[in-house]
C-alpha cells in the first residue's frame, strides 16, 4: 500500500466499514505497533465525484481491501481571460 492508491472499503477490510463502505486515497501508512495482519492508514475519504471530502486514520486488514482505479474528476479548468496591454506611448 503505498501514497496515492485508491482503495474501496468494506466489512472485508475491518468490521467498521460493514455498514458504511467507503472509498480512500491514501496519504500514507502509520507507523503504529498493530496486530499480525493490520495497519493504520493516513487518507483521505473520496466523495461521488472523487474529491476528498475527510481526512481520516483508518485501522484495517489489508488483505481485505480492494484496490480501484481513481474516479475521475469532472471539475474542469476555467478558461484564461486574455487581454491585449499597450506598453508606452
Amino acid at each position: 500500500m503505498r501514497p496515492g492508491d485508491t482503495l474501496r472499503l468494506t466489512r472485508a477490510a475491518s468490521p467498521q466499514f460493514a455498514l458504511a463502505e467507503m472509498t480512500v486515497r491514501v496519504i500514507g501508512v502509520l507507523e503504529r505497533h498493530t496486530y499480525d495482519g493490520w495497519l493504520w492508514i493516513d487518507a483521505y475519504q473520496l466523495g461521488d465525484t472523487g474529491d476528498a471530502v475527510q481526512r481520516r486514520e483508518l485501522y484495517l486488514m489489508p488483505a481485505g481491501v480492494q484496490w480501484v482505479d481513481p474516479p475521475r474528476l469532472t471539475a474542469r479548468r476555467r478558461p484564461i481571460r486574455r487581454t491585449v496591454l499597450t506598453v508606452g506611448p
